[in-house]
C-alpha cells in the first residue's frame, strides 16, 4: 500500500487501484483526486464528500437524511424548576 496522507481520516493513495479497493469496503466505486504538496494522490468514491458520508453512516444513500430539523418544534420554555443548588 502506498499511502501519500490522509484527508479527514481517509487515505489518499498513489494509484488509482489502491483508492478504488479501499472505497470498495463502503460499496463505493470510482475515485477522485487530491493534490498534496505538489503529488496527485487517488481517494476511494467518486467525491470526498460520497467517502466521508459513507464513512460515518455506512451508505452513501442514507446522507440525506443525517441534518433534517423541524424549526418550529422546540417550545422555547425554560422557565421549569430551580437552580438545583
Amino acid at each position: 500500500m502506498s499511502l501519500i496522507v490522509h484527508i479527514d481520516n481517509v487515505p489518499l493513495f498513489t494509484t488509482i487501484a489502491e483508492a478504488e479497493n479501499w472505497g470498495d469496503q463502503y460499496g463505493l466505486t470510482g475515485y477522485h483526486e487530491h493534490t498534496v504538496l505538489g503529488q496527485v494522490g487517488y481517494m476511494g468514491g467518486n467525491t470526498h464528500q460520497e467517502i466521508v458520508m459513507a464513512m460515518i453512516g455506512g451508505t452513501v444513500q442514507t446522507t440525506t437524511n443525517i441534518s433534517q430539523s423541524t424549526p418550529n418544534s422546540s417550545s422555547g420554555s425554560s422557565s421549569g424548576g430551580g437552580s438545583g443548588y
